[in-house]
Order: structure tokens, then C-alpha cells, then sequence
């Protein structure tokens, strides 16, 4: 008869564990779920050495006030360097306290420092101040420097004039602006648009 009744205690005993432990796992199973619900905004990482995020914005200003601010679709920030993000789909808008004015840039893509904010743009880039548009497939923009450098097939289109030439560097402080072609035999074309 102990024999029997031990048994039948084992058999309790080990019938509340089983059911404590599916409890248990349903449970973390729940948990799980919501915790994904919660991080939606945040992709899995396409590899292992990075990690995706949808709808990036970063703002800046110097010293001086000088605003920079990027917008982004997607950003893959670098796993080597988290510094780095690598950009698609960009705007950049560039205010500048002195009179008010706004550059706006835009690009297919982009490689954004959050340390000294230096950003390179590639593909398709577009610069458009006041009444000139520049256009090229590389733009190296220094927020430190106050330098803006354009370079690979640069178009520079103003209400006047048209000009083609291999890089042109703008001082986004002083407005100065250099035209350089990489050949010193080379000369800048410019037509006029009137």
C-alpha cells in the first residue's frame, strides 16, 4: 500500500512539473512575439557585419550655427566602424546662418561620419543653391572645412550660363567657388544660355 500511495505522489509530482514547464514555455513563447512586435522599425541584419535602419535623420551645427541635416531611406551602419553608416536615397539640407540661405543636396547614395559629419554622396548628385544647380556623381561634403567638393561629369547650370568641368570646390561660408579640370590642357566649357 506505500508502494502504491509513493507511486501515485511520483506520478503528482512529476504531472505538476510537465504542466509547470508548459506554462513556462508558453509563456517566453508570448514574451518573444511581443518583444518582435515592439522592434518592427529595426531590420535584421543583411550579413553579420551589419545592421540596417529604415528612415535615418541626423542633425548638426558648428560653431557658427551653420545647420546640417540628412535624411535617409535606409542606412546599413558598419559593423567594423559604427561611426560609419552608409546611406540610400539622401537629402541633405545645408542652412547656413549668414543671410538665411539653404543648399539642398540629394543622391542615390551616401557615406555619413556621426563623428565629424563628413558625408560623401555618389550617384546622381544634386546641389541646388539659390539660383544654381550643380550636378555631378561625386560630392565630398566637410562641415568642419565648410567645403563642398563635386567631382566625375560636374554640370553647373545658373540662369545665365551652362558649365561642364571636372570638380568644382564651393567654400559654403565665403560662397567661393574653384573650377578645376584634372588636365591643365583641358579648358572648362561654358555656354550661355542667352
Amino acid at each position: 500500500m506505500i508502494n502504491l500511495t509513493l507511486k501515485k505522489v511520483i506520478i503528482l509530482i512529476i504531472f505538476f512539473i510537465v504542466i509547470i514547464l508548459a506554462f513556462s514555455l508558453y509563456i517566453n513563447i508570448n514574451k518573444k512575439k511581443n518583444t518582435v512586435k515592439e522592434i518592427t522599425k529595426i531590420q535584421e541584419p543583411k550579413n553579420i557585419n551589419t545592421n540596417i535602419i529604415d528612415e535615418i535623420r541626423y542633425s548638426s551645427k558648428d560653431l557658427k550655427g551653420n545647420e546640417f541635416v540628412i535624411f535617409a531611406e535606409e542606412g546599413e551602419i558598419d559593423y567594423k566602424n559604427s561611426d560609419i553608416i552608409f546611406l540610400k536615397k539622401v537629402t541633405a539640407v545645408i542652412k547656413l546662418i549668414k543671410n538665411n540661405e539653404v543648399i539642398n543636396i540629394t543622391a542615390d547614395f551616401g557615406k555619413y561620419n556621426t563623428i565629424n559629419y563628413d558625408t560623401i554622396f555618389s550617384k546622381n548628385v544634386v546641389i541646388d543653391y539659390i539660383d544654381n544647380n550643380i550636378k555631378g556623381n561625386y560630392l565630398d561634403f566637410s562641415m568642419v572645412n565648410n567645403l563642398l567638393i563635386v567631382s566625375k561629369n560636374v554640370i553647373y547650370t545658373n540662369s545665365e550660363n551652362i558649365l561642364f568641368a571636372d570638380v568644382i570646390k564651393m567654400n559654403t561660408t565665403t560662397k567661393d567657388i574653384n573650377i578645376i579640370m584634372h588636365n591643365s590642357d583641358d579648358k572648362v566649357l561654358i555656354k550661355s544660355l542667352n
